[in-house]
């Protein structure tokens, strides 16, 4: 018996040889579908490639000589010798979140670009007034800029930190320096003043100079704790972010580093004063003072450890929800 034309039509339709067909044809269509995929992305990725060499090559074309002379200052200049450690730990500090990161969807976003104008604006100023930290100062702010245009707000957002961080690379103006430097230097010499006649020792301070019955001490702007006051507070970030995973703590502690600072950079004038009372007015001005400047530091450094302690033990860490 013949089956009607409608039932033929359905019934080739079910057969397997018709189902294998159209599997096939399905496979097919997919793989070339994935292929496709793939394609566009290793495609994507080569133009990223070049847009990031070609950035990279004019950043360095524009910024090379503002980063040599950066680096410069690093090297000859001890109140800055920390610089060296702000990039590096800005980079781990990524390298750490890279998961995090990649997790974030790439939104470009073209208000980039006003950030951009603005930081090179910033740099032709700086450029032509020769002021040094504005020209410095430029590079980060390109820097936010090329991250909202090509990888959006909510990456810039998420590289707020190390970003933020880089801003202690860069060494403050002169007369910022200059308003920061005296200060210090009487707020040390009158704490040394106030303490040192409790240990036997006489003084009579004249400004930022102590007055002792062997000789004069002069405290200079070398000895003012500057230097030790930027590193310290630079390693406070730094120590907080690696120990605590608690923000509040960790501003805590950098913000404890300026009084620990000046406490220890007072220690270290006490010291000097207590050897020219008690032992040899010349050693004040040989190798234990040069050395004096690194055993307080290394004393502030325990100063902070212990603070971070105490922090723990009457703030326990589970107390507060990650």
């Amino acid at each position: 018996m013949t089956l009607p034309d409608t039932q033929s039509v359905a019934y080739a339709q079910s057969s397997p040889g018709k189902l294998q067909a159209q599997s096939l044809n399905q496979l097919a269509q997919t793989v070339g579908e994935s292929e496709r995929k793939h394609w566009e992305w290793e495609s994507l990725k080569a133009t990223s490639l070049f847009q990031l060499a070609v950035i990279a090559a004019l950043s360095l074309w524009l910024y090379g000589p503002t980063i040599a002379h950066l680096v410069g200052q690093w090297w000859h200049n001890p109140d800055f010798s920390h610089g060296f450690f702000v990039p590096l730990f800005s980079g781990f500090v990524v390298w750490q979140e890279r998961d995090r990161l990649a997790r974030i969807p790439v939104q470009p976003s073209w208000s980039g670009l006003a950030l951009l104008a603005f930081g090179l604006l910033v740099f032709i100023v700086g450029q032509m007034g020769a002021e040094l930290f504005l020209a410095r100062s430029s590079m980060l702010i390109v820097l936010a800029g090329l991250i909202v245009l090509f990888l959006g707000w909510s990456s810039f957002r998420a590289l707020l930190f190390p970003l933020g961080f880089l801003v202690l690379m860069v060494p403050i103006p002169a007369i910022i320096f200059n308003q920061i430097t005296f200060p210090l230097q009487l707020l040390d010499s009158r704490m040394a003043a106030t303490i040192l006649p409790w240990l036997g020792v006489p003084v009579f301070r004249e400004g930022n100079v102590i007055n002792l019955p062997a000789m004069p001490l002069n405290v200079a702007e070398a000895c003012s704790g500057i230097r030790s006051l930027m590193s310290l507070t630079t390693l406070a970030i730094i120590y907080g972010y690696l120990m605590d995973r608690r923000n509040s703590v960790r501003v805590l502690l950098a913000v404890a580093s300026i009084p620990i600072a000046v406490a220890a950079n007072s220690l270290r004038i006490i010291g000097t004063g207590l050897l020219v009372q008690y032992w040899d007015p010349d050693k004040a001005e040989g190798y234990f003072h040069a050395s004096w400047g690194l055993f307080i530091f290394v004393i502030a450094l325990v100063m902070m450890y212990l603070l971070h302690q105490a922090i723990c033990l009457v703030w326990p860490e589970g107390k507060e929800k990650a």
